[in-house]
C-alpha cells in the first residue's frame, strides 16, 4: 500500500473503527481502521489486512453492499413524494461526485443511479455496478440527504424483478411494446359498454379545464392505451401491490411516434387508478421533440398550452408529470417549472456524457480527433437505438479546426448529437489485440481532470435547474 490521500468527507466512525475512503497511487480504495483486530476486517469488508489494525478494500459489488449495511445513507431511497426530483443517468459511472456538489445545495431530489437496459448494453455495465458506483461516491462525498435508484424504460417482468432485488427504489415501466400506435378514428374498433358508460356524454373538470371525449376521441384512446394499462396493471400486481419492494412507480408512455394528448393522459391515468395501480408519476410523449442532447424542436407556445392541461391532469389524479430526454431542453424549462408549479420529475443521461467529451476535446485533442472520425463511421448503426434527425453536413470539418476550437463542437446540435448516440460504440471498440480503442484512454483523461469535470457538470446541469425554477417563481 502506497501513500494514502484521505478524502477527508468520508471519514466515519462505527462501532469502534474509522472507515473511509482513500487515494492509492491513483486507486480509489476503502480503508477500516480496527483497533485490536487483526488478519480480518470484522466490519464485513473484504479486505485485506496491511499492519496496524488497518485493512484496505477494493470498491467491488461485495464492498458496496457492506457499506450500505453499516451507513444506510448509502443506500438510495424512495424520491418522487418529493415536489422536483431529477434523474441524472451516469453512464459513465464516474459523474455523481460533480451532481453531488450541485443538488447537496438545493432542495430537489436526485436520482444518482439511472439507467435503462439497453444502456447497460451499449457500455456493457450492469445495475449492480450503476448502483455500486452511486454508493460509493455518496460515501466519498459524505453525501447524506438521500438519493434514489432507477430502472429505466425497463420492459419485461424480468428486468423489473432485476432492479428491484438489488435495492432500486424506482421502476420507469416502458409500455411502448403495448401502445398501438397505428390506430386512428378509421380503424378505431367499436366502443366497449364499459367505456361508453364511464366516459361518453360526461364533463370532467379539472381544475379551469372541462375534458370532454366524443365518442372517436374515446376509441383512439380505447384501443391505443387499453393494453399498456394491463401490461402496468400486471407489473403492479407482481411488484408492488405486496408491499415487498420499497419503490416508486413510474409509467412511460412516451417511447412512441404518437404524441400523447391531454384526454389520452386522463384516460391512461384514470384507467390505471381503477385498476387498483398506484404509481407516482406518468412520462407522456409531448407535443414537438424531445430528442437526445438538443433544445426542444417545436412550437413552443403549443408546448405550453399543453403542458398546462397536462400538469392540471397530474394534480387532479394526483401524480406527477415525468419529463424524459430532458437534458439542454433549455428553451421550455421555464414552461414546465411554471406550469407544474414545482413538482416534476426531469430525466437527463446523455449530457453528463457530453460534458466529459467536451472536456476529452480540450485535454486531448488528438484523441478526440479520432473518437469523432470514429463516430462518423458508426452513427448511422447508432441510430437504430435513438430517434434523432441530425444533419451531419451541418457538423464543421474538423480536419480544418484547430485544436483550440475542438471544444465548440459541443455548440452545435448536430455534433452534440453524433457523440451522444455514439457513446456505446466509442466505449466498446477494441483493437486487433482485444485491448479497447478509446475507453481507457478515456477513464485515465476523466481521472486526472476530476475537478474540471465536476465544475463543467455542476454549471450544465445547474442551468437546468435555474431555468426550471425561474419558471416556478415567474
Amino acid at each position: 500500500m502506497g501513500e494514502l490521500k484521505v478524502y477527508i468527507n468520508s471519514v466515519n466512525n462505527i462501532f469502534s473503527a474509522a472507515v473511509y475512503m482513500a487515494d492509492d497511487n491513483g486507486k480509489t480504495v476503502i480503508i477500516t481502521e480496527e483497533p485490536g483486530n487483526n488478519g480480518q476486517s470484522a466490519l464485513g469488508f473484504a479486505a485485506g489486512d496491511v499492519g496496524g489494525g488497518k485493512f484496505r478494500a477494493e470498491l467491488t459489488h461485495e464492498n458496496a453492499c457492506a457499506l450500505r449495511r453499516l451507513f444506510p445513507w448509502t443506500a438510495p431511497v424512495r424520491g418522487l413524494s418529493r415536489p422536483a426530483s431529477f434523474g441524472l443517468g451516469d453512464r459513465l459511472g464516474i459523474a455523481a461526485p460533480g451532481h453531488i456538489d450541485l443538488f447537496k445545495n438545493n432542495d430537489v431530489f436526485p436520482v444518482f443511479a439511472q439507467q435503462s437496459i439497453r444502456e447497460l448494453n451499449l457500455t456493457n455495465r450492469t445495475y449492480e455496478d450503476v448502483l455500486d458506483a452511486a454508493t460509493f461516491a455518496v460515501f466519498r462525498e459524505g453525501y447524506k440527504k438521500g438519493f434514489g435508484a432507477d430502472g429505466d424504460h425497463l420492459k419485461t417482468a424480468k428486468d423489473v424483478e432485476y432492479a428491484l432485488s438489488l435495492g432500486f427504489t424506482m421502476i420507469t415501466l416502458d409500455c411502448s411494446d403495448y401502445i398501438k400506435n397505428n390506430v386512428n378514428a378509421e380503424n378505431a374498433p367499436p366502443l366497449s359498454q364499459y367505456y361508453k358508460d364511464k366516459y361518453l356524454n360526461r364533463e370532467f373538470f379539472i381544475e379551469d379545464f372541462v375534458l370532454v371525449f366524443s365518442e372517436d376521441e374515446l376509441r383512439q384512446c380505447a384501443a391505443i392505451y387499453a393494453g399498456a394499462v394491463s401490461f402496468a396493471a400486471d407489473i403492479y400486481k407482481n411488484f408492488f401491490a405486496s408491499g415487498k419492494y420499497d419503490a416508486d412507480f413510474e409509467i412511460s408512455i412516451d417511447e412512441t411516434f404518437s404524441v400523447t394528448a391531454p384526454l389520452q393522459h386522463f384516460f391512461t391515468a384514470r384507467e390505471l387508478l381503477d385498476a387498483g395501480v398506484k404509481f407516482a408519476a406518468i412520462a407522456p410523449r409531448f407535443c414537438g421533440e424531445f430528442q437526445k442532447g438538443i433544445d426542444y424542436i417545436g412550437d413552443t407556445a403549443q408546448f405550453e398550452k399543453e403542458i398546462r392541461i397536462h400538469a392540471a391532469v397530474a394534480r387532479h389524479l394526483g401524480h406527477k408529470l415525468s419529463i424524459h430526454s430532458g437534458s439542454d431542453k433549455f428553451s421550455v424549462f421555464a414552461a414546465i417549472g411554471r406550469e407544474t408549479r414545482g413538482c416534476f420529475h426531469i430525466k437527463t443521461a446523455g449530457t453528463n456524457w457530453l460534458e466529459a467529451m467536451r472536456i476529452t476535446a480540450r485535454k486531448d485533442p488528438p484523441l478526440y480527433r479520432a473518437i469523432h472520425c470514429f463516430a462518423l463511421s458508426v452513427f448511422e448503426d447508432a441510430k437504430k437505438y435513438y430517434h434523432v434527425t441530425t444533419d451531419l453536413s451541418q457538423i464543421p470539418d474538423i480536419s480544418a479546426m484547430k485544436d483550440e476550437d475542438l471544444p465548440e463542437m459541443f455548440n452545435n446540435n448536430g455534433a452534440r448529437q453524433l457523440i451522444h448516440i455514439t457513446y456505446g460504440f466509442i466505449l466498446r471498440q477494441k483493437n486487433d489485440d482485444g485491448s479497447f480503442m478509446f475507453r481507457d484512454r478515456l477513464y485515465n483523461l476523466w481521472r486526472e481532470n476530476e475537478d474540471e469535470y465536476r465544475a463543467a457538470l455542476v454549471k450544465h446541469i445547474g442551468k437546468h435547474l435555474e431555468l426550471l425554477f425561474e419558471g416556478v417563481k415567474s
